[in-house]
């Protein structure tokens, strides 16, 4: 490898905006804040949130006047 090139490689905490999980690894970034991680994604956990879905078709039937 070149020398004085390459980025720094450092410690990192990514931190995860749902749960508040934080995870410590190394990155060329530095900390960084995600949505969604593997400790609360439904994929993951096998449980499922609900998420404001009646919410959403009631502004679906509003927009396009639907019963």
């Amino acid at each position: 490898m070149k020398p004085n090139i390459h980025p720094e490689y450092k410690e990192a905490a990514v931190k995860c905006a749902s749960c508040g999980t934080v995870y410590n690894m190394k990155s060329t970034r530095g900390n960084m804040t995600v949505d969604i991680c593997s400790a609360c994604h439904p994929f993951f956990t096998g449980t499922e949130r609900m998420i404001d879905a009646a919410g959403r078709v009631d502004r679906f039937k509003k927009k396009y006047k639907l019963k």
